[in-house]
C-alpha cells in the first residue's frame, strides 16, 4: 500500500479506537504509525492492540510502526480538605511535605524533589498553568510563594516547574515496568516524557539498546536549553507542544517549534509535531481552519510527522480526525511553494561518504525525474540520511530487516519494504527494479537511483550511488 504523501501520521489508540475494525479504518484512513500511550490501559490492553496491529500488517502487507509513549513523572499537590480552595492575587500561600490535606493557607506537596531543587523566584504552575505561584523563601520540606495568578485549585493537580532541574529521572518505577513489558512486545519507538538533559536520553538508551529506537519529548524549557546535544543523544524527537506551552510563555512555542525542526532535520533525525492539532475533532466531524493552518505549517517546515493525540485516543470521530490530517498533507505537498520551503531549510552535510552520496541523491532527483530513489538499508541508517535531504522522488527504504521497515514508517518520504538480503550489484540493481515495479512507483524506460553501501551487509556504510532504467527482467 503506497501512500500518496510525504510526511507520516501517528495516531493514539485508546477507548474511540483499541478495536480491530477501527484500527483497520485508522490505517486504511492514513495512520503509519500507532501510539501505545502507557498513561493509560493495562498491560493486557496494549498487548491485544499491539497484536491487532501485527495482524492488520500482515493482511496490508505495509510495514506499521508501534510507537509505546512512557508516561514519566507525574507531580501532583496533594488532597484539600474542601475538595478545593480559592487563591487570590497577592496572598501568601505555603507548600509543604505534611500529609495533613490543605485549606486557603497551604498544601500538601509530597516531592522532596521539588524542595531540593527550589530557588528564590522560582515559578512553580498549579493545573496546567492556571494558577502560577512565585517562591519566596523555603527550606527543605516547605515553601512560601505569593500567588501571582489566582482561582480554583483542587486536589491532586500538576505541578510544573519551568524554572528548575530537579534532580531525578525522567524514568519511574511505572515506566521501567512498562519498558521491559513494550520491549518484550517488540514496539519499534520508545517515547520518554520529562527528559530535561542529555543524560536522560543516555539513560534510557542504556535500557532499550538496539531493541527499539529511541524519541526524547521535548516539553520542558531546560530541554529547550540542552536542545542540540538532546538531538544527537536521540533516534527522534517529538515537539510536545501541550506542555512546551505550559512551562513557556505561549507566543515562543511556535518560534521553539521551528527551532527543533531546524535541529532535528540538520542530525537528520525525524521529528514529530505533537499536540492539539485537530483538537475541535474530539467533539466535531471536521476541523477549525485554525487547526488545518497549524497543520499545514508543521508540513511546510519540514515536520517528518504530526501526531493525532486525544482526537484518535478518546474522540467521537476518530476515521474523520485521520482523513482530515491525510487530505491537509496532500494539499499541502501539491503546492509548489512546499518544495521551496523544504529547500530552503536544507541542512548542511557533514564530511562523510554517507552525506555526499544522500546529497548527491537530492541533486540529481532535483535534475532527472525520478521515479524513486532507492535505499538498500540494514539498520535503516540509509534511509534516514536520503529522507534527510527531501529528495522530490520518493524514496523506498528497502530491508531484509522488518524491524527496521517499521522504524521507517515514521520517516518522511520513505516507503519500507521487506525484501531479503542482497550480496552483490548483480543481485542490487534487478531487485531494485522488481521492487519499485511491483510497489507501484515507476514503470518501464523510467529512471531510479539506488544508494547502498559496500560491502553488503555491513550497517552505516552508504558510500555508493547507481542510476539504471527499469525494464523488463529475464525470468
Amino acid at each position: 500500500m503506497r501512500r500518496r504523501r510525504n510526511a507520516k501520521i501517528i495516531g493514539t489508540l485508546g477507548p474511540s479506537s483499541n478495536d480491530r475494525e477501527t484500527i483497520l479504518k485508522l490505517f486504511d484512513a492514513g495512520i503509519d504509525v500507532f501510539r501505545l500511550n502507557f498513561s493509560h490501559g493495562t498491560h493486557d490492553d496494549h498487548a491485544k492492540t499491539h497484536s491487532i496491529i501485527r495482524d492488520i500488517e500482515m493482511e496490508r502487507g505495509r510495514p506499521i510502526g508501534i510507537l509505546m509513549d512512557l508516561q514519566g513523572p507525574k507531580l501532583r499537590v496533594g488532597t484539600f480538605a474542601n475538595g478545593k480552595e480559592m487563591l487570590v492575587v497577592g496572598e501568601k500561600f505555603t507548600l509543604d511535605q505534611d500529609p495533613t490535606p490543605g485549606d486557603a493557607n497551604r498544601a500538601p506537596l509530597l516531592h522532596p524533589e521539588i524542595f531540593a531543587a527550589l530557588s528564590e523566584g522560582a515559578s512553580l504552575l498549579v493545573n496546567d498553568g492556571k494558577i502560577r505561584l512565585k517562591v519566596l523563601e523555603f527550606t527543605d520540606s516547605t515553601a512560601l510563594t505569593e500567588v501571582m495568578v489566582g482561582g480554583e485549585i483542587s486536589s491532586n493537580k500538576g505541578v510544573n516547574v519551568p524554572d528548575l532541574i530537579l534532580p531525578i529521572s525522567p524514568l519511574t518505577e511505572k515506566d521501567r515496568k512498562d519498558l521491559t513489558y513494550g520491549l518484550s512486545l517488540g514496539v519499534d519507538w520508545v517515547a520518554m516524557s520529562f527528559v530535561q538533559k542529555p543524560d536522560d536520553m543516555r539513560e534510557l538508551r542504556g535500557l532499550v539498546g538496539n531493541k527499539a529506537l529511541i524519541m526524547a519529548k521535548l516539553e520542558k524549557p531546560s530541554a529547550i536549553e540542552h536542545l542540540d546535544e538532546i538531538v544527537q543523544e536521540s533516534d527522534g524527537v517529538m515537539v510536545a507542544r501541550g506542555d512546551l506551552g505550559v512551562e513557556m510563555p505561549q507566543e515562543t512555542v511556535p518560534v521553539v517549534q521551528k527551532r527543533i525542526l531546524r535541529s532535528a532535520r540538520q542530525e537528520g533525525k525525524p521529528v514529530v509535531v505533537a499536540t492539539q492539532m485537530l483538537e475541535s475533532m474530539i467533539l466535531s466531524p471536521v476541523p477549525t481552519r485554525a487547526e488545518s493552518s497549524d497543520v499545514a505549517t508543521a508540513i511546510y517546515d519540514g515536520a517528518d510527522a504530526v501526531m493525532l493525540s486525544a482526537e484518535t485516543a478518546a474522540g467521537s470521530f476518530p476515521i474523520e480526525a485521520a482523513t482530515a490530517m491525510s487530505r491537509i498533507i496532500v494539499e499541502v505537498e501539491r503546492d509548489p511553494y512546499y518544495r521551496k520551503s523544504i529547500d530552503a531549510n536544507l541542512p548542511t552535510p557533514g564530511d562523510t561518504a554517507a552525506d555526499a552520496i544522500s546529497s548527491s541523491l537530492r541533486h540529481v532527483s532535483s535534475v532527472i525525474a525520478l521515479a524513486a530513489t532507492f535505499t538498500w538499508t540494514e539498520s535503516g541508517f540509509s534511509s534516514f540520511r536520503a529522507a534527510r535531504e527531501r529528495p522530490e522522488a520518493p524514496v523506498i527504504g528497502c530491508t531484509p530487516n522488518r524491524e527496521t521497515a517499521r522504524r521507517l514508517a515514521l520517516v518522511w518520504g520513505v516507503h519500507a519494504v521487506v525484501h531479503e538480503a542482497v550480496h552483490s550489484i548483480d543481485d542490487m540493481v534487478p531487485s531494485a527494479i522488481s521492487v519499485t515495479l511491483e510497489e507501484g512507483f515507476g514503470e518501464m524506460g523510467e529512471i531510479i537511483a539506488i544508494t547502498a553501501g559496500m560491502p553488503f551487509g555491513r550497517t552505516g556504510t552508504t558510500n555508493m550511488m547507481r542510476l539504471t532504467r527499469l525494464k523488463e527482467l529475464p525470468t
